[in-house]
Formats: structure tokens, sequence, C-alpha cells
């Protein structure tokens, strides 16, 4: 299954995550949040993947929480939603899912996640034999 990318524009650890993605080959499909509005499905799909809920995908640094002055912990769902669609920039991006594992922000380290199982046990067993050389 291919991820799924949801990125802004300026965003230095999107761009991160795009070249990681492309260096390893990844198959992933970008949704520029700056240019297309995310929708009530996806903010669902994602959603569905967290361990924390919204505590896990809002940035409560971010300068449209604070110019939005909303308790996100006050609103139903559904007002969720919409302020999520109507304010993208709440969200804590890049945001990577292929339906199973969810990242939230870039991190060298969970991003080897999306890694292929296959690619992750020749790295291991490239490791093994280097450590058996030394």
């Amino acid at each position: 299954m291919k991820a799924k990318l949801f990125t802004a524009t300026s965003n230095t650890s999107c761009r991160k995550a795009i070249a990681w993605l492309d260096e390893y080959d990844i198959p992933y499909e970008e949704k520029n949040l700056s240019t297309t509005p995310i929708t009530i499905e996806e903010i669902q799909e994602i959603l569905s993947l967290t361990n924390e809920g919204t505590e896990e995908i809002i940035s409560k640094k971010a300068y449209a929480i604070k110019k939005l002055k909303i308790d996100f912990d006050a609103l139903s769902l559904p007002q969720l939603y919409k302020v999520i669609q109507d304010n993208p920039g709440v969200l804590r991006l890049p945001i990577i899912h292929d339906g199973r594992k969810l990242q939230v922000g870039y991190n060298d380290d969970e991003i080897r996640q999306f890694l292929p199982r296959w690619f992750r046990l020749d790295q291991f067993k490239q490791l093994i034999s280097l450590s058996g050389n030394i």
C-alpha cells in the first residue's frame, strides 16, 4: 500500500520526509494542505491510527492555535473536524501513514518503520556480518 503524506509548502520537516521517502523509493501519495483541503474522512483515518488522539496530531505551539484561542478538549468531533479543515496549520506535519502505521512530525529513527520488512532485515543482516568481522 502506498503511504499517504500530508505536508505544507513552507515546512522544513515535510521537505525532509519527502527527501527520505524518495531516497528509499517508498511509494507515497502527497497531499499538500497549503493547496488542497484535508477531508473529514482523512482526519478520521489519521485519528484512528493515533495512540493519544488529538494530542498526537495537534501542535499546541502552532501560531494557528494561539490565534484561534480554542480549547480543543472542549470541542465535539464534528467541531474538531471543521477547525482542522479550516485551519490545517493546527496539525503537526508531516503526517505519514500507510493504513497501519502512523508518524506525526519528522524523526529519522521513526520514519524507518515505513521501510519494507525485507529491507530492514537485509540491513540488519549486513550489520551482523560487519560486527562479526571486527
